[in-house]
């Protein structure tokens, strides 16, 4: 896994703007975040270290499950090509509302150098007591990790009013989950969303926000339930994202970790 270093300076509030918001996060992305019902939505699914440009195509064979919810119904999404630097994907759209659309990876296990260690740490947005818990161990030291990806987005399907089911969890093992309708947004609103861990909140964990194009970013803290809140200055595709990482007691692997990532759309 290629990482690039973004560098988010914390203040006590937990409100950080960063100089550069930069990490290889795994994302969906639809063509179009509006579509007609009775049609298809298209999706790519890559990693990159700039949101949106992609970057790195995943492969078929690590998709554990994927999904369109609409209407409280969730169908499977169909895997197209593999190009270049992104997979694609879609899904059929037979009714008006909000279609939630989602993937999960199967795990992955790599290993960092002490030097991409300091830089992962600082990408995430890490608790201080994971860098404690490195340091503490005797040298030479080793991070060896495995990780596992889960990404989310949405599209408007017709008026879409009446469909609530964006706001139901999908029972991801790690989920951002907005409570507000993430396809009515408009540039100078703000965005609340919970974070969740196995269904339940994921309380103090970092949660960072980056808009497409921007060199800066919003990262924010959880609160007892799981719950942080952005604003949306512009319009633009925007993408949140959330990493936990947990120690293990094993021999082959020192640390677990779940990334979550949300995209959506101030039109």
């Amino acid at each position: 896994m290629r990482r690039s270093i973004r560098v988010l300076a914390f203040t006590l509030a937990a409100i950080v703007t960063a100089a550069a918001a930069r990490a290889h996060d795994t994302w969906l992305l639809p063509a179009k975040f509006r579509a007609a019902a009775g049609g298809k939505v298209e999706l790519a699914l890559t990693s990159g270290m700039a949101y949106p440009a992609s970057e790195t195509a995943i492969d078929p064979a690590r998709i554990e499950r994927s999904g369109l919810r609409l209407g409280g119904k969730t169908t499977a999404l169909t895997v197209g090509e593999k190009g270049k630097d992104s997979l694609a994907l879609a899904g059929a759209i037979p009714s008006a509302g909000v279609a939630t659309l989602f993937v999960e990876l199967h795990p992955r296990t790599l290993d960092l150098t002490p030097e991409e260690v300091e830089e992962y740490l600082a990408e995430i947005g890490a608790p201080p007591s994971v860098r404690e818990r490195y340091l503490a161990a005797p040298a030479p030291r080793r991070w060896r990790e495995t990780y596992t990806k889960h990404a989310k987005t949405f599209v408007r399907v017709g008026e879409a009013s009446a469909d609530r089911s964006w706001a139901e969890p999908l029972g991801l093992a790690f989920e951002l989950v907005p409570e507000g309708d993430p396809t009515a947004l408009k540039p100078g609103q703000e965005l609340a969303v919970r974070l969740l861990r196995g269904g339940k909140p994921a309380a103090g964990m970092a949660i960072g926000l980056v808009r497409e194009g921007s060199p800066e970013g919003v990262l924010r803290t959880s609160d007892g339930a799981g719950r942080a809140t952005f604003p949306l200055p512009r319009a633009g595709r925007w993408l949140l994202r959330a990493t936990e990482l947990r120690p293990v007691d094993g021999k082959d692997v020192d640390w677990e970790s779940d990334f979550a990532t949300l995209t959506f759309e101030v039109p």
